[in-house]
């Protein structure tokens, strides 16, 4: 019963998610014959379903039609939530210890895997309504929370908290939702970079002010940043970066 109710709805998340703008019942038919993520998660269940049994090969065999069918290979021993999404799908890799929360939409190229150092629970665990973007990688014995944002092409290796967005390589948290709050907030991290940002740019006006006031102030730069003014929009450059998420 539990995986007739699964299985309702994937179909109807892909319904919503692929062919909402079409008439109901070209979304019917086109989810069921068009949808790869449809398909990929429909043989999953019946994998996983003989996994929880023990039968062997039979699991297997059923997982390797899988990736032939729609190029996305998940472990029949996979745990995966009703509601999943996936998204064009190719390429999409969901390793043995994987779980998977309700609602979570995952991209093409997304891989949820090990690192190769862990045994026994060696994948991620993924919270409820996280977004997974093109070729994101997360990797290891991690949590990763509720209503997670993990941008495309972040390679995630530590746990993500609730409601927050991660971005980079190695994956940065780089915002957190504060409870009850409505806005994006910096994470802690971002907060203490543009305090100190603040900081150099008030002693950089105490500086001016010292010059202009005729004191003899000799500030000596590398040959590379010999332009004061062209070391600034350097520096503004790879700290916008960093903020923006580049990872460090």
């Amino acid at each position: 019963m539990t995986s007739f109710i699964s299985i309702k709805s994937d179909f109807q998340t892909a319904q919503a998610r692929e062919f909402s703008q079409k008439a109901y019942w070209v979304q019917s038919l086109e989810t069921i014959f068009c949808s790869a993520g449809f398909h990929s998660l429909l043989l999953h269940r019946l994998a996983h379903f003989f996994y929880e049994l023990q039968i062997p090969l039979i699991p297997r065999l059923i997982s390797h039609l899988n990736r032939f069918l729609t190029g996305i290979e998940i472990h029949p021993g996979a745990k995966i939530g009703k509601g999943v999404f996936i998204s064009g799908g190719v390429g999409v890799v969901i390793g043995e210890t994987t779980i998977v929360g309700e609602g979570t939409l995952i991209y093409e190229g997304v891989t949820l895997g090990g690192t190769g150092k862990e045994q026994g629970k060696r994948h991620p665990t993924i919270g409820k309504n996280v977004v997974i973007g093109a070729e994101a990688k997360v990797l290891g014995h991690i949590f990763v929370g509720d209503q997670v944002r993990i941008a495309a092409g972040a390679v995630v290796l530590q746990n993500a908290p609730d409601r927050s967005l991660v971005v980079g390589i190695p994956g940065r948290t780089f915002f957190d939702l504060a409870e009850g709050d409505r806005d994006w907030q910096p994470h802690l991290e971002a907060k203490i970079i543009h305090t100190l940002l603040e900081r150099v740019k008030h002693l950089e006006a105490e500086l001016k002010q010292l010059k202009q006031e005729d004191f003899e102030i000799n500030i000596q730069f590398n040959d590379q940043f010999k332009d004061y003014e062209a070391f600034c929009q350097e520096s503004e450059r790879i700290i916008k970066e960093f903020c923006d998420g580049s990872g460090i």
